[in-house]
Protein backbone atom coordinates (compact mmCIF):
# COMPACT_ATOMS: atom_id res chain seq x y z
CA UNK A 1 0.00 0.00 0.00
CA UNK A 2 2.76 2.37 0.66
CA UNK A 3 4.92 1.13 -2.23
CA UNK A 4 1.78 2.07 -4.70
CA UNK A 5 1.10 5.82 -2.78
CA UNK A 6 5.01 6.44 -3.19
CA UNK A 7 4.73 5.31 -7.05
CA UNK A 8 2.53 7.52 -7.58
CA UNK A 9 3.85 10.27 -5.93
CA UNK A 10 6.76 10.10 -7.59
CA UNK A 11 5.51 9.74 -10.83
CA UNK A 12 2.99 13.18 -10.40
CA UNK A 13 6.56 14.93 -9.04
CA UNK A 14 7.84 13.46 -12.55
CA UNK A 15 5.22 14.87 -14.49
CA UNK A 16 5.23 18.43 -12.94
CA UNK A 17 9.04 18.31 -13.85
CA UNK A 18 9.00 17.69 -17.24
CA UNK A 19 5.93 20.17 -17.83
CA UNK A 20 8.01 22.81 -16.57
CA UNK A 21 11.08 22.19 -18.57
CA UNK A 22 8.87 21.38 -21.53
CA UNK A 23 7.23 25.18 -20.83
CA UNK A 24 11.03 26.85 -20.57
CA UNK A 25 11.69 25.46 -23.87
CA UNK A 26 8.98 26.01 -26.07
CA UNK A 27 9.25 29.42 -24.55
CA UNK A 28 12.84 29.61 -26.31
CA UNK A 29 12.71 27.36 -29.17
CA UNK A 30 9.36 27.34 -30.37
CA UNK A 31 10.01 29.69 -33.17
CA UNK A 32 12.96 28.26 -34.17
CA UNK A 33 12.60 24.21 -34.09
CA UNK A 34 8.91 23.87 -32.21
CA UNK A 35 7.89 20.78 -33.86
CA UNK A 36 11.21 19.03 -33.93
CA UNK A 37 10.89 19.68 -29.92
CA UNK A 38 7.34 18.29 -29.99
CA UNK A 39 8.69 15.54 -31.12
CA UNK A 40 11.46 14.85 -28.96
CA UNK A 41 9.75 15.72 -25.91
CA UNK A 42 6.72 13.26 -26.51
CA UNK A 43 9.03 10.66 -27.16
CA UNK A 44 10.67 10.98 -24.08
CA UNK A 45 7.23 11.50 -22.53
CA UNK A 46 5.94 8.44 -23.81
CA UNK A 47 8.65 6.59 -21.65
CA UNK A 48 7.47 7.34 -18.58
CA UNK A 49 4.08 5.01 -17.36
CA UNK A 50 1.18 7.55 -16.14
CA UNK A 51 -1.30 6.26 -13.92
CA UNK A 52 -2.77 9.36 -12.26
CA UNK A 53 -5.20 11.58 -13.99
CA UNK A 54 -3.47 14.44 -13.53
CA UNK A 55 -0.32 13.46 -14.91
CA UNK A 56 -2.17 12.53 -17.65
CA UNK A 57 -3.93 15.97 -18.01
CA UNK A 58 -1.01 17.36 -17.90
CA UNK A 59 0.84 15.83 -20.19
CA UNK A 60 -1.64 16.57 -23.16
CA UNK A 61 -2.22 20.26 -22.27
CA UNK A 62 1.46 20.58 -22.97
CA UNK A 63 1.55 18.76 -26.08
CA UNK A 64 -1.48 21.22 -27.27
CA UNK A 65 0.56 24.45 -26.39
CA UNK A 66 3.02 22.85 -28.26
CA UNK A 67 1.04 22.49 -30.86
CA UNK A 68 -0.64 25.49 -31.16
CA UNK A 69 2.29 27.51 -30.71
CA UNK A 70 4.93 26.37 -33.68
CA UNK A 71 5.44 27.91 -36.46
CA UNK A 72 4.54 26.41 -39.85
CA UNK A 73 7.19 26.19 -42.39
CA UNK A 74 6.37 28.22 -45.13
CA UNK A 75 6.12 27.22 -48.66
CA UNK A 76 8.16 28.29 -51.65
CA UNK A 77 6.60 30.24 -54.39
CA UNK A 78 6.55 28.58 -57.39
CA UNK A 79 7.76 29.83 -60.64
CA UNK A 80 5.30 31.33 -62.78
CA UNK A 81 5.78 30.67 -66.45
CA UNK A 82 4.77 34.74 -68.31
CA UNK A 83 4.25 35.52 -71.94
CA UNK A 84 6.91 39.04 -73.00
CA UNK A 85 7.42 41.39 -75.39
CA UNK A 86 10.24 42.92 -76.06
CA UNK A 87 9.81 47.02 -76.00
CA UNK A 88 10.55 48.75 -79.41
CA UNK A 89 9.84 51.81 -80.76
CA UNK A 90 7.29 52.27 -83.34
CA UNK A 91 5.52 54.79 -85.56
CA UNK A 92 2.16 55.74 -84.31
CA UNK A 93 -0.50 55.10 -86.83
CA UNK A 94 -3.15 58.37 -87.06
CA UNK A 95 -5.77 57.25 -89.81
CA UNK A 96 -9.38 56.82 -89.74
CA UNK A 97 -10.54 53.15 -89.71
CA UNK A 98 -14.07 52.06 -90.64
CA UNK A 99 -16.14 48.98 -90.01
CA UNK A 100 -17.18 47.88 -93.55
CA UNK A 101 -18.61 44.51 -94.74
CA UNK A 102 -17.80 41.99 -97.97
CA UNK A 103 -21.23 42.29 -100.24
CA UNK A 104 -21.64 41.25 -104.25
CA UNK A 105 -21.09 43.50 -106.85
CA UNK A 106 -24.43 42.27 -108.28
CA UNK A 107 -27.48 40.66 -106.17
CA UNK A 108 -30.96 40.08 -108.02
CA UNK A 109 -33.92 39.92 -106.21
CA UNK A 110 -35.98 36.84 -108.33
CA UNK A 111 -39.47 36.76 -108.19
CA UNK A 112 -42.05 34.83 -110.35
CA UNK A 113 -43.51 36.71 -113.63
CA UNK A 114 -47.03 35.20 -112.75
CA UNK A 115 -48.59 34.92 -109.82
CA UNK A 116 -49.91 32.05 -107.70
CA UNK A 117 -50.15 29.92 -105.24
CA UNK A 118 -46.40 28.73 -104.44
CA UNK A 119 -45.82 24.75 -103.98
CA UNK A 120 -42.27 24.19 -103.13
CA UNK A 121 -39.09 25.78 -102.72
CA UNK A 122 -35.92 24.28 -103.82
CA UNK A 123 -32.92 26.03 -102.27
CA UNK A 124 -32.23 27.48 -98.97
CA UNK A 125 -30.16 30.34 -97.74
CA UNK A 126 -26.27 30.32 -98.33
CA UNK A 127 -27.16 27.52 -101.17
CA UNK A 128 -25.00 27.93 -104.48
CA UNK A 129 -26.85 27.61 -107.43
CA UNK A 130 -26.20 27.44 -111.13
CA UNK A 131 -27.35 29.11 -113.71
CA UNK A 132 -30.71 27.70 -115.22
CA UNK A 133 -31.32 25.57 -111.74
CA UNK A 134 -35.05 25.77 -110.59
CA UNK A 135 -35.85 27.77 -107.34
CA UNK A 136 -39.22 27.16 -105.97
CA UNK A 137 -42.75 26.37 -108.45
CA UNK A 138 -46.07 28.17 -108.42
CA UNK A 139 -49.23 25.66 -109.16
CA UNK A 140 -49.09 25.32 -112.89
CA UNK A 141 -53.11 23.76 -113.30
CA UNK A 142 -54.59 26.85 -114.59
CA UNK A 143 -52.02 27.57 -116.85
CA UNK A 144 -52.23 24.04 -118.21
CA UNK A 145 -55.76 24.59 -118.66
CA UNK A 146 -55.27 28.01 -120.51
CA UNK A 147 -52.64 25.88 -123.01
CA UNK A 148 -55.30 23.73 -123.63
CA UNK A 149 -57.61 26.17 -124.35
CA UNK A 150 -55.36 27.89 -126.44
CA UNK A 151 -54.23 24.64 -128.37
CA UNK A 152 -57.92 23.85 -128.86
CA UNK A 153 -58.69 27.11 -130.52
CA UNK A 154 -55.92 26.91 -132.71
CA UNK A 155 -56.96 23.36 -134.06
CA UNK A 156 -60.78 25.27 -135.07
CA UNK A 157 -58.63 28.26 -136.63
CA UNK A 158 -56.93 25.40 -138.83
CA UNK A 159 -59.96 23.59 -139.74
CA UNK A 160 -61.56 27.13 -140.76
CA UNK A 161 -58.32 27.94 -143.02
CA UNK A 162 -58.44 24.61 -144.69
CA UNK A 163 -61.78 25.30 -145.56
CA UNK A 164 -61.28 28.62 -146.97
CA UNK A 165 -58.66 27.46 -148.94
CA UNK A 166 -60.63 24.38 -150.06
CA UNK A 167 -63.38 27.08 -151.18
CA UNK A 168 -60.56 29.67 -152.70
CA UNK A 169 -59.50 26.70 -154.90
CA UNK A 170 -62.40 25.57 -156.04
CA UNK A 171 -63.24 29.16 -157.03
CA UNK A 172 -60.32 29.87 -158.76
CA UNK A 173 -61.05 27.01 -161.31
CA UNK A 174 -64.37 28.47 -161.37
CA UNK A 175 -62.89 31.56 -162.08
CA UNK A 176 -60.86 30.10 -164.75
CA UNK A 177 -63.50 28.68 -166.48
CA UNK A 178 -65.63 32.42 -166.17
CA UNK A 179 -68.33 30.58 -164.31
CA UNK A 180 -68.28 33.12 -161.55
CA UNK A 181 -66.55 36.80 -161.67
CA UNK A 182 -63.41 38.27 -160.32
CA UNK A 183 -64.75 39.68 -157.72
CA UNK A 184 -66.42 36.92 -156.25
CA UNK A 185 -62.86 35.24 -156.21
CA UNK A 186 -61.55 37.82 -154.32
CA UNK A 187 -63.97 37.15 -151.72
CA UNK A 188 -62.75 33.73 -151.49
CA UNK A 189 -59.14 35.16 -151.30
CA UNK A 190 -60.06 37.47 -148.53
CA UNK A 191 -61.31 34.43 -146.39
CA UNK A 192 -58.21 32.61 -146.61
CA UNK A 193 -56.29 35.08 -145.81
CA UNK A 194 -58.77 36.36 -142.34
CA UNK A 195 -58.69 32.39 -141.73
CA UNK A 196 -54.47 32.08 -142.13
CA UNK A 197 -54.57 35.17 -139.68
CA UNK A 198 -56.64 33.72 -137.09
CA UNK A 199 -54.28 30.44 -137.50
CA UNK A 200 -51.21 32.44 -136.89
CA UNK A 201 -52.97 34.26 -134.18
CA UNK A 202 -54.16 31.12 -131.97
CA UNK A 203 -50.67 29.58 -132.29
CA UNK A 204 -49.49 32.84 -130.74
CA UNK A 205 -51.72 32.24 -127.63
CA UNK A 206 -50.53 28.89 -127.67
CA UNK A 207 -47.06 30.19 -127.41
CA UNK A 208 -47.98 32.33 -124.63
CA UNK A 209 -49.78 30.44 -122.73
CA UNK A 210 -46.68 27.81 -122.74
CA UNK A 211 -44.57 30.55 -121.69
CA UNK A 212 -46.59 32.07 -118.58
CA UNK A 213 -46.67 27.67 -117.89
CA UNK A 214 -43.10 28.34 -117.89
CA UNK A 215 -43.13 30.96 -115.25
CA UNK A 216 -44.18 28.98 -112.54
CA UNK A 217 -41.11 27.65 -112.54
CA UNK A 218 -38.44 30.52 -110.70
CA UNK A 219 -34.87 29.12 -112.24
CA UNK A 220 -31.44 31.23 -112.06
CA UNK A 221 -30.78 33.24 -114.39
CA UNK A 222 -26.35 33.58 -113.29
CA UNK A 223 -24.62 31.41 -110.59
CA UNK A 224 -24.34 32.95 -107.51
CA UNK A 225 -25.56 32.23 -103.49
CA UNK A 226 -28.80 32.51 -101.81
CA UNK A 227 -28.99 35.23 -99.55
CA UNK A 228 -32.33 35.68 -98.75
CA UNK A 229 -35.63 33.40 -98.53
CA UNK A 230 -38.75 35.65 -98.91
CA UNK A 231 -41.41 33.38 -99.75
CA UNK A 232 -42.89 30.28 -97.85
CA UNK A 233 -44.85 27.39 -99.56
CA UNK A 234 -48.39 27.71 -99.46
CA UNK A 235 -47.86 31.39 -99.67
CA UNK A 236 -50.05 33.40 -102.53
CA UNK A 237 -47.47 35.84 -104.81
CA UNK A 238 -48.02 38.37 -106.75
CA UNK A 239 -45.98 38.55 -110.23
CA UNK A 240 -42.93 40.38 -109.11
CA UNK A 241 -43.01 39.62 -105.71
CA UNK A 242 -39.54 38.89 -104.20
CA UNK A 243 -39.10 35.42 -103.32
CA UNK A 244 -35.61 34.44 -103.22
CA UNK A 245 -32.33 37.13 -103.35
CA UNK A 246 -29.29 35.78 -105.04
CA UNK A 247 -25.95 37.52 -104.66
CA UNK A 248 -23.71 36.38 -108.22
CA UNK A 249 -20.54 35.23 -108.66
CA UNK A 250 -18.01 37.49 -109.50
CA UNK A 251 -16.23 40.70 -108.32
CA UNK A 252 -16.86 41.52 -104.62
CA UNK A 253 -17.15 44.79 -102.89
CA UNK A 254 -15.97 46.17 -99.29
CA UNK A 255 -19.13 48.34 -98.43
CA UNK A 256 -18.62 50.85 -95.57
CA UNK A 257 -19.70 54.51 -94.67
CA UNK A 258 -18.00 57.84 -94.15
CA UNK A 259 -19.19 61.14 -92.31
CA UNK A 260 -20.04 64.21 -94.26
CA UNK A 261 -16.42 65.39 -92.97
CA UNK A 262 -13.95 63.22 -94.23
CA UNK A 263 -15.99 62.45 -97.83
CA UNK A 264 -14.58 64.85 -99.17
CA UNK A 265 -11.23 63.46 -98.63
CA UNK A 266 -11.95 60.04 -100.55
CA UNK A 267 -11.38 60.12 -104.18
CA UNK A 268 -11.99 57.09 -106.81
CA UNK A 269 -9.47 55.47 -107.74
CA UNK A 270 -7.72 56.16 -104.26
CA UNK A 271 -6.57 52.94 -102.34
CA UNK A 272 -7.71 51.47 -99.47
CA UNK A 273 -6.28 48.79 -96.90
CA UNK A 274 -8.49 45.91 -96.17
CA UNK A 275 -8.06 43.83 -93.03
CA UNK A 276 -10.53 40.62 -92.03
CA UNK A 277 -11.23 40.62 -88.40
CA UNK A 278 -10.92 37.05 -88.35
CA UNK A 279 -7.27 37.13 -90.05
CA UNK A 280 -3.89 39.45 -90.23
CA UNK A 281 -4.11 39.60 -93.43
CA UNK A 282 -3.97 42.84 -95.27
CA UNK A 283 -6.06 43.13 -98.69
CA UNK A 284 -5.82 46.01 -101.33
CA UNK A 285 -8.56 47.64 -102.96
CA UNK A 286 -9.57 50.82 -104.92
CA UNK A 287 -12.54 52.94 -104.52
CA UNK A 288 -14.89 52.71 -107.19
CA UNK A 289 -18.02 54.45 -106.13
CA UNK A 290 -19.04 57.08 -103.44
CA UNK A 291 -22.27 57.98 -102.99
CA UNK A 292 -23.25 61.49 -104.19
CA UNK A 293 -26.27 61.91 -101.41
CA UNK A 294 -25.97 61.52 -97.47
CA UNK A 295 -28.28 58.66 -96.24
CA UNK A 296 -31.73 60.72 -94.78
CA UNK A 297 -31.23 58.70 -91.19
CA UNK A 298 -27.49 58.13 -90.53
CA UNK A 299 -25.74 60.88 -92.87
CA UNK A 300 -23.35 59.53 -93.90
CA UNK A 301 -22.05 58.40 -97.40
CA UNK A 302 -21.65 54.98 -98.53
CA UNK A 303 -18.53 54.48 -100.26
CA UNK A 304 -17.64 50.97 -102.15
CA UNK A 305 -14.53 49.46 -102.52
CA UNK A 306 -13.55 46.83 -105.29
CA UNK A 307 -11.05 44.02 -104.33
CA UNK A 308 -8.21 43.07 -106.49
CA UNK A 309 -8.57 39.39 -105.04
CA UNK A 310 -12.01 39.14 -105.49
CA UNK A 311 -12.32 35.29 -104.18
CA UNK A 312 -9.91 36.66 -101.04
CA UNK A 313 -12.88 37.57 -99.22
CA UNK A 314 -16.08 34.71 -98.31
CA UNK A 315 -19.98 37.21 -98.56
CA UNK A 316 -20.83 39.10 -95.37
CA UNK A 317 -17.42 38.94 -94.09
CA UNK A 318 -16.80 41.78 -91.47
CA UNK A 319 -13.95 43.51 -91.90
CA UNK A 320 -12.07 47.13 -91.21
CA UNK A 321 -10.90 49.46 -93.84
CA UNK A 322 -8.40 52.01 -93.56
CA UNK A 323 -8.61 54.71 -96.37
CA UNK A 324 -4.79 55.54 -97.11
CA UNK A 325 -5.95 59.30 -98.33
CA UNK A 326 -7.20 59.59 -94.41
CA UNK A 327 -3.89 57.91 -92.59
CA UNK A 328 -1.29 59.58 -90.92
CA UNK A 329 1.95 58.20 -89.52
CA UNK A 330 3.38 60.11 -86.64
CA UNK A 331 6.69 59.36 -84.81
CA UNK A 332 8.28 56.57 -82.99
CA UNK A 333 6.53 55.70 -79.76
CA UNK A 334 6.64 53.31 -77.73
CA UNK A 335 3.12 51.06 -77.41
CA UNK A 336 2.14 48.11 -75.19
CA UNK A 337 -1.14 46.31 -75.19
CA UNK A 338 -3.62 47.09 -72.62
CA UNK A 339 -3.07 43.66 -71.09
CA UNK A 340 0.29 44.43 -69.84
CA UNK A 341 -1.13 47.21 -67.77
CA UNK A 342 -1.11 46.97 -63.56
CA UNK A 343 -3.70 49.50 -62.08
CA UNK A 344 -2.76 50.27 -58.70
CA UNK A 345 -5.54 53.17 -58.07
CA UNK A 346 -4.33 55.96 -59.79
CA UNK A 347 -0.44 54.67 -61.09
CA UNK A 348 -0.25 52.58 -63.71
CA UNK A 349 2.52 50.57 -63.89
CA UNK A 350 3.93 47.16 -65.88
CA UNK A 351 6.30 43.75 -64.61
CA UNK A 352 9.56 44.04 -66.13
CA UNK A 353 11.19 41.21 -66.31
CA UNK A 354 15.33 41.23 -64.41
CA UNK A 355 17.36 38.61 -66.99
CA UNK A 356 19.74 38.58 -65.02
CA UNK A 357 17.51 37.14 -61.90
CA UNK A 358 14.96 36.17 -63.45
CA UNK A 359 12.80 38.11 -61.21
CA UNK A 360 10.05 41.17 -62.02
CA UNK A 361 9.95 44.16 -60.88
CA UNK A 362 6.82 46.78 -60.94
CA UNK A 363 7.79 49.51 -63.43
CA UNK A 364 5.78 52.97 -63.26
CA UNK A 365 4.57 54.12 -66.72
CA UNK A 366 2.77 57.18 -68.13
CA UNK A 367 0.47 56.71 -71.19
CA UNK A 368 0.49 59.20 -73.51
CA UNK A 369 -2.67 57.97 -75.30
CA UNK A 370 -4.38 55.09 -77.21
CA UNK A 371 -3.99 53.48 -80.64
CA UNK A 372 -6.05 51.00 -81.27
CA UNK A 373 -5.71 48.38 -79.10
CA UNK A 374 -2.17 49.46 -77.76
CA UNK A 375 -1.57 52.50 -75.92
CA UNK A 376 1.23 54.84 -76.47
CA UNK A 377 3.63 55.10 -73.43
CA UNK A 378 5.20 58.50 -72.73
CA UNK A 379 7.65 57.75 -70.09
CA UNK A 380 8.86 54.92 -67.85
CA UNK A 381 10.26 52.38 -70.55
CA UNK A 382 13.36 52.28 -72.54
CA UNK A 383 13.28 49.68 -75.76
CA UNK A 384 15.27 46.34 -74.94
CA UNK A 385 13.44 46.13 -71.69
CA UNK A 386 11.31 43.31 -71.45
CA UNK A 387 7.26 43.57 -70.50
CA UNK A 388 4.96 40.96 -69.39
CA UNK A 389 2.04 40.94 -71.50
CA UNK A 390 -0.06 38.09 -69.88
CA UNK A 391 -0.86 37.10 -66.46
CA UNK A 392 0.01 40.36 -65.19
CA UNK A 393 -2.29 39.79 -62.27
CA UNK A 394 -0.94 36.99 -60.30
CA UNK A 395 2.67 38.33 -60.02
CA UNK A 396 4.34 39.80 -56.69
CA UNK A 397 7.45 41.89 -56.68
CA UNK A 398 10.69 39.62 -56.96
CA UNK A 399 9.09 36.62 -57.88
CA UNK A 400 10.60 33.94 -59.81
CA UNK A 401 9.55 33.71 -63.20
CA UNK A 402 10.41 31.61 -66.79
CA UNK A 403 9.64 32.56 -70.26
CA UNK A 404 6.35 31.25 -71.78
CA UNK A 405 6.95 29.22 -75.06
CA UNK A 406 4.52 28.36 -77.48
CA UNK A 407 5.03 24.32 -78.01
CA UNK A 408 5.27 23.38 -81.42
CA UNK A 409 2.94 21.11 -83.07
CA UNK A 410 4.49 17.59 -83.02
CA UNK A 411 5.17 16.61 -86.76
CA UNK A 412 2.55 14.50 -88.48
CA UNK A 413 3.49 10.75 -89.12
CA UNK A 414 2.84 9.65 -92.50
CA UNK A 415 0.57 6.76 -92.87
CA UNK A 416 3.01 4.16 -94.47
CA UNK A 417 5.54 5.13 -91.54
CA UNK A 418 2.83 4.20 -89.00
CA UNK A 419 1.64 0.83 -90.87
CA UNK A 420 5.53 -0.14 -90.42
CA UNK A 421 5.56 1.03 -86.80
CA UNK A 422 2.69 -1.31 -85.81
CA UNK A 423 3.41 -4.74 -85.16
CA UNK A 424 2.42 -7.17 -87.70
CA UNK A 425 -0.93 -9.44 -86.32
CA UNK A 426 -0.63 -12.92 -85.68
Amino acid sequence: MVSALGRRRRDEGMCALWALRGLKLLTRWSLFSGSRFFVDFCARVSLMNFHSLPSRLVFLTLAASLVACSKPVPSEEPVRAVKVMVVAADGIRSGAEYAAEVRPRTESRLGFRVGGKMLRRMVEVGQHVQAGQALAQLDAQDFKLSVDAARAQLAAAVANRDLAAADYKRFKDLREQNFISAAELERRDAALKAAQSQVDQAQAQVTAQGNQTAYTTLVADASGVVTSVDAEPGQVVAAGTPVVRLAQDGPRDVVFSVPEDKITLIKLGSLVDVRAWASPAVYQGKVREVSASADPVTRTFVVKVALTQPDALTLGTTVSVLPQALDRTGPSVIKLPTSALQHDGSAVAVWVVERASMTVRLQAITIATADGNDVVIASGLQSGMEVVVAGVHVLSPGQKVSIYREKAAPPAVPVQAAASVAPASK
